[in-house]
């Protein structure tokens, strides 16, 4: 499933000089995705990639940006803070003004706080910050920035539909917690107690683990601790290779808890389910190809066609629509323009209609519970990973069920 970097990204000084007006009065708009490209979540980052530049030429194709186009190129961070910030500044030098990232919300607080910086020291050449799935709620909340979108639902609203769908379930005795030791992680593991008490009491919190992040290469002796706990539901954030290695820990185990999760459809982890995970992992998410109508089903199919590879981040259809419509709507790709056309702008995405809300630039949107599943030609016709196994709709969350309230205090540039 992997295609190897060299052939998937353009080296950065040859897109860097082909980043030209491609006509009289158009200008390329360049994108720096910074993002694992290497190590254990590079699949995953890979992936996202691939799914930014084939809806970035769609973009250009159908002109969202008017004449105007788009050119997205991969910086390799190593899932590294401190490394995105070298990468960040590397992006900046060669005139890219719009930063895409998402895997892993301590990355993203660095971003945030350095693009901040950034900005107030170089009116005039400011950056915007579009994140895909970093989705700590302290940055749309107390580290709220003007620059920054999220496209991706934070945790906790994650966590409002997931702990709405399961407090409708008798069955759903005993869960046990896992998660990754960093912001994201916590904030999982918080709001699964809070909403669970506040929903469902009569719920046993059963076991609560904390693990480094990319690190654990055998979580046998996790499944061991959830066995011998009696859990009958696991809800976990944990992405990438942390969450396809617990999965096959589990089949492994032939553990038969039920599985609640993020991340359930990133790359590596429907391999690793196969038929065991079949009924028994469920997946909390923005979309699913299997929707009632197979809105995006062209997309699916094209980017299956092109990359042998499975469109999952649909955050960056809603990202390329929003960007595409603001710099139509202001007839500029100026940093500053742009981000105040985004602030409460509405825009049709393949999972309805979806708004940036103006007070914390958290995109509000409808969420999916979905169970992994037999592929059967009816309501589940996409698989993932051709395993022959794919997401089933079990209910659409309206926008409002998963809203949360934000403690921004947004500090915006004048006009």
């Amino acid at each position: 499933m992997t295609i190897r970097l060299k052939s998937l990204i353009l080296p950065v000084s040859f897109a860097a000089a082909i980043a030209v007006p491609a006509m009289a009065g158009a200008e390329v708009v360049k994108m720096a995705f910074i993002d694992p490209l290497s190590g254990s979540f590079a699949p995953v980052g890979e992936n996202m990639l691939r799914s930014w530049q084939y809806v970035a030429d769609m973009a250009n194709k159908q002109k969202w940006a008017g004449d105007n186009t788009f050119s997205i190129t991969g910086f390799d961070n190593k899932g590294s803070p401190q490394e995105s910030l070298v990468q960040l500044k590397a992006a900046i030098d060669q005139g890219y003004r719009y930063i895409i990232q998402g895997n892993g919300s301590g990355v993203a607080l660095a971003l945030i706080d350095a693009i901040n910086k950034y900005n107030d020291r170089n009116p005039g050449k400011e950056v915007i910050y579009l994140n895909h799935a970093a989705v700590d709620p302290d940055l749309t909340n107390s580290k709220c920035s003007f620059w920054h979108f999220r496209v991706d639902a934070n945790s906790d609203m994650k966590m409002e539909a997931m702990t709405s769908y399961m407090a409708k379930d008798p069955n759903i005795k005993k869960v046990y917690l896992i998660n990754q030791n960093y912001a994201f992680g916590h904030s999982v593991q918080r709001a699964a107690r809070e909403y669970l008490k506040r929903k469902r009491p009569d719920i046993q919190v059963v076991g609560d683990d904390l693990h480094p992040i990319g690190q654990v290469k055998d979580f046998s002796p996790y499944i061991a601790k959830i066995k011998a706990a009696g859990a009958d539901t696991v809800i976990t954030g944990n992405w990438g290779a942390d969450l396809a290695l617990l999965i096959k820990a589990a089949k492994d185990a032939d553990l038969k808890t039920n599985f609640y999760t993020y991340y359930a459809v990133t790359t590596g982890t429907p391999t690793a389910m196969g038929s065991a995970g079949a009924d028994h992992v469920k997946f909390v998410g923005y979309w699913n190809p299997n929707n009632q109508g197979f809105v995006g089903k062209d997309i699916v199919e094209g980017f299956k066609k092109k990359y042998n590879d499975d469109y999952y981040t649909m955050a960056t259809y809603t990202g390329m629509k929003m960007l595409g419509q603001a710099i139509k709507e202001t007839k500029s790709t100026d940093p500053v323009k742009v981000a105040f056309a985004m602030e409460g702008m509405k825009v049709q995405s393949l999972n309805g209609e979806v708004e940036m809300r103006k007070t914390d630039h958290q995109l509000q949107q409808p969420l999916y519970i979905t169970t992994w599943t037999k592929v059967n030609g009816k309501d589940v016709k996409f698989d993932q990973e051709n395993t022959g196994y794919g997401w089933k709709t079990n209910q659409v969350l309206d926008t409002h069920i998963s809203a949360q309230p934000t403690s921004c205090q947004m500090k915006r540039p004048s006009k």
